[in-house]
């Protein structure tokens, strides 16, 4: 029984709700993959018809990126405190915590960063815009410049993506993008941010420009040379 499965025990008409459904998507990758997932799949796994399921997502899209979301959700919350009175120390409790869900949820991390991004400068796995600004305020807190804090951003968040991505993989997750069946419902996913709220998010609102600021082949040679740099002192000792 997969733990979608397990959640509707004991009543084959469960109170459905964003929440349970969500829950219960997440469940259901985690058992079967994300390719495998449709609203008729999921309704089944629930002990409902499909239909029943659109009064709470629009659709398959929607769903996913609910499930991104829920992934994503709160990790601010389970920072060390005491880590994060430093920079260095911030850096190590976050990427602990991002790579916890990654080994928590091996075929359904891919998701965070094959989905489409709320807006353009939302990078994989630090997708979320509360995760962004508590980044971003953290590391201006302890005395970085802004641009060095989106510097930090763009090069933490390309590290993460690509080790927790690996581990991911080596886990049996695939990481193609979720094919979109034609009777999976038509939900809208932005392509850039002319609709996202940053009221809530100064920092990042303040530094949108910067961090939409195209960098890409910089950052792959300064990491290739630091690659190379960190096998020169492994292969000479």
């Amino acid at each position: 029984m997969s733990a979608a499965d397990a959640s509707a025990k004991g009543s084959s008409k469960p109170r459905l709700s964003r929440d349970l459904v969500v829950r219960s998507a997440l469940a259901y990758i985690d058992a079967e993959g994300a390719q495998k997932l449709t609203m008729r799949s999921l309704g089944s796994a629930l002990g409902v018809e499909a239909m029943s399921l659109y009064r709470h997502v629009s659709g398959r899209e929607d769903l996913l990126e609910a499930v991104v979301a829920e992934l994503l959700r709160g990790l601010e919350e389970d920072l060390d405190a005491e880590l994060s009175e430093t920079w260095q120390g911030y850096l190590q409790t976050l990427a602990h915590v991002v790579r916890r869900v990654a080994l928590d949820h091996p075929l359904a991390f891919p998701l965070v960063a094959t989905r489409h991004p709320a807006a353009p400068w939302l990078r994989p796995p630090l997708r979320s815009l509360s995760l962004v600004e508590d980044f971003l305020r953290t590391l201006i807190g302890h005395g970085f410049t802004e641009g060095g804090a989106v510097h930090a951003y763009r090069s933490f968040s390309s590290f993460l993506l690509g080790h927790l991505l690996l581990e991911s993989v080596v886990q049996g997750a695939e990481t193609s993008p979720v094919d979109q069946p034609l009777d999976e419902g038509g939900a809208q996913i932005p392509e850039g941010d002319a609709e996202l709220d940053l009221a809530d998010f100064p920092t990042v609102a303040r530094l949108r420009e910067a961090l939409s600021e195209d960098h890409s082949k910089e950052e792959f040679e300064i990491g290739l040379e630091t690659l190379i740099e960190r096998i020169e002192m492994h292969v000479s000792q």
